[in-house]
């Protein structure tokens, strides 16, 4: 499989994408851990939103965030348990089972595994680790 490494500069402009969304609906913020935390914490100090380390259903402004709706797996399970907040990835596939509230890019080609900056560049796919 085909990787595709993004930049911080990449991820911010993603992030913009997100909030030009979300902005008016917004107040709080948290993450999806792993990967949705740094972008949650980087949410909070770029656009002034309060970050939220304890997530729950008494929030309804709370955006949550995750890097990539890509089963759509922990976006659901998340959903299922917290449904009042708001949801929001870097990218979304539309092999996913949901689809998240907001979005920086809808993938087109679903064929690339997408390494993130917080990620080691030697990373392996989903598959190479179903492999092992």
């Amino acid at each position: 499989m085909k990787k595709t490494y993004l930049t911080w500069g990449q991820v911010n402009k993603l992030l913009d994408k997100i909030h030009e969304q979300a902005s008016s609906e917004v107040k709080y913020v948290s993450g999806i851990p792993r990967g949705g935390l740094f972008l949650a914490v980087l949410y909070s100090h770029r656009f002034g939103v309060e970050f939220m380390e304890y997530p729950s259903n008494h929030y309804p402004q709370l955006l949550i965030l995750d890097d990539i709706a890509d089963s759509g797996k922990t976006l659901k399970e998340w959903k299922e348990r917290l449904h009042v907040p708001l949801y929001g990835t870097l990218h979304y596939k539309r092999s996913s089972c949901i689809e998240p509230d907001f979005y920086g890019k809808k993938m087109i080609k679903e064929d690339r595994w997408i390494v993130y900056p917080w990620e080691k560049k030697d990373s392996n796919t989903i598959q190479n680790y179903l492999e092992n």
